[in-house]
């Protein structure tokens, strides 16, 4: 079931103008697909899908490259915070970004794809992203990386 959902979802986001997780929910739930927003976030996350502008301008999904290592995947996921990013925090191992509405998740995949060296997790909301790091050091010196981005 999980893999035919992500194939429709690819599917979706390749056809359709689909700017918002609610949007995404609500066209697999017309295809008959029973679905909470954390399945659909989680399957972003896992499908690697940004949210990027189109050439009309307009913010929508789409599908990362596969390539991790390619310097355009580094611009865009780097683009993606300075863009989408209000504020960067951090409390202990804890860091707390803050983002525009609907752009959490995206910037999270950005996150887990710049910083894995330096986050154990991390988990997206609508606008904040909570990630947790190994330490105060850890989190002091991804706040100053997200600083530089945003």
């Amino acid at each position: 079931m999980k893999n035919k959902r992500q194939e429709i979802i690819i599917e979706l986001i390749q056809n359709n103008i689909l700017t918002t997780q609610d949007e995404l929910q609500e066209a697999l739930q017309n295809l008959g697909f029973k679905v909470t927003q954390s399945t659909v976030s989680r399957d972003i996350k896992e499908l690697r899908i940004v949210k990027s502008q189109d050439k009309n301008g307009i913010y929508r999904y789409h599908i990362a490259s596969k390539n991790n290592d390619s310097l355009r995947d580094k611009n865009h996921f780097e683009e993606m915070f300075s863009k989408s990013c209000v504020d960067v925090v951090y409390s202990m191992n804890t860091v707390v970004i803050k983002c525009y509405a609907g752009m959490a998740s995206s910037v999270c995949v950005a996150l887990d794809n710049l910083f894995s060296d330096l986050i154990l997790g991390s988990l997206a909301g609508d606008d904040t992203i909570f990630a947790i790091t190994s330490g105060e050091k850890a989190s002091m010196l991804l706040c100053e990386k997200i600083k530089k981005l945003i």
